[in-house]
């Protein structure tokens, strides 16, 4: 059984959605879930997982969150090396640069983006959350 954790922050509910849609496709692929929020998590967290699932909606001119988030996530990048990744997250404005910018950045740090990365405009759709469910299977 794969060991799965999902990491996110939401401001208004539509990551939150997200990240519930990905547990629910993890579990029902088998995987053992744990969810945390970005300041719930840790690098010394890293390794007792198999797969990670992170969540983070695009703020300001299109970056991650910079409160709790980003310093989250910049702690443990040095720990991403070979480990199994995908990202999710909303937006309300650009064209998704905020991910790309993400994937980048996990690509850079040896991270294995296992598919494709789910972006919803504003609140997400039933597409978006079937999409985001593909992510937990693909993980699990």
């Amino acid at each position: 059984m794969s060991k799965v954790a999902i990491v996110y922050w939401s401001g208004t509910g539509n990551t939150q959605s997200m990240a519930e849609a990905v547990k629910a496709g993890a579990v029902s692929s088998g995987a053992s879930v744990d969810m945390f929020t970005a300041s719930e998590f840790n690098s010394s967290m890293v390794s007792g997982y198999d797969a990670i699932a992170f969540g983070c909606p695009a703020m300001g001119a299109e970056v991650l969150e910079e409160t709790e988030f980003d310093p989250m996530f910049t702690s443990i990048e040095g720990s991403l090396s070979g480990k199994k990744v995908v990202l999710f997250g909303s937006y309300g404005w650009g064209d998704g640069q905020w991910m790309r910018d993400w994937e980048d950045r996990c690509k850079s740090d040896n991270a294995t983006l296992v598919t494709d990365s789910v972006i919803a405009n504003n609140a997400p759709s039933d597409e978006d959350l079937e999409n985001c469910s593909a992510l937990g299977r693909a993980i699990a």
